[in-house]
């Protein structure tokens, strides 16, 4: 890659979130937005960086409450996406629990979780994986099903075991798709770890911040657990996206 390519990808997202934030900050500051209403970053940053050390602990559980649980999803999101991609029939029975857990609101059973399976981090990693793994299945079956026809007759002409075929043929086909997935996921990962810290009966990670809060009525306290995990969110992106450039080189969608 170029050094004015590497440039662009490095100046671009940044010119990016400088641009919004400075019109956020013109917004609260030209319309004279009340602070109960809106926060101006320049604000959330302050109380922020006046707890620095707060905020990074509490950052650094909710991060490992989400790669926790969407690993969990997407490890057994790929031994059941190579079963149903390899059966129509299964995949027909799983699809409407899958679709189940997918559209059903998890907010709602956030504090039977809790309590059956107590405080600190086994609910927060395991609501999240519940979370994650109908779209990381999704996701599976589908690459698993777009390998291509060709070489699947390759490899079954060599008398291929189904292992070899899914090592060297299917996962890497669901590769794409499952590092689409990953992008949307890390969003959905943070959110389910922040709702489930904040009705967590430990008191850690950025929810256990927020939910202080919203109980406490401290605006730039909630408006900074808020920003602190949009950076978690954007610094997750970039190491899939990192990841996914180094992963698939090879693939059509990273050639220039």
């Amino acid at each position: 890659m170029s050094t004015e390519r590497r440039s662009t990808r490095l100046v671009a997202p940044l010119a990016g979130v400088a641009a919004f934030l400075l019109v956020w900050e013109a917004v609260v500051r030209v319309g004279e937005v009340r602070p109960f209403v809106l926060r101006a970053p320049s604000r959330i940053f302050g109380y922020v960086l006046d707890h620095p050390a707060d905020f990074a602990a509490a950052a650094w559980v909710t991060a490992q409450h989400a790669l926790l649980g969407s690993a969990a999803a997407l490890v057994v999101a790929l031994g059941l996406g190579a079963l149903l991609a390899a059966s129509r029939l299964l995949e027909h029975a799983a699809a409407p629990v899958l679709t189940l857990l997918q559209v059903t609101p998890f907010v709602a059973y956030i504090a039977s979780v809790v309590l059956w399976l107590g405080p600190g981090t086994r609910p927060a990693v395991f609501l999240v994986g519940v979370v994650c793994l109908p779209g990381f299945t999704f996701a599976a079956v589908d690459g698993m099903r777009s390998a291509d026809p060709a070489a699947r007759e390759l490899l079954r002409s060599v008398n291929a075991g189904r292992l070899e075929v899914l090592w060297r043929l299917r996962l890497p086909s669901a590769l794409p798709s499952l590092f689409t997935s990953a992008r949307y996921h890390v969003g959905l990962a943070l959110i389910a770890a922040y709702l489930v810290e904040g009705g967590n009966f430990a008191d850690e990670g950025l929810g256990a911040i927020g939910r202080r809060a919203v109980a406490l009525n401290e605006g730039d306290a909630l408006w900074a657990a808020i920003v602190v995990m949009a950076l978690l969110g954007m610094l997750g992106l970039l190491a899939i996206s990192a990841a996914r450039r180094s992963t698939l080189h090879w693939h059509a969608s990273q050639r220039t």
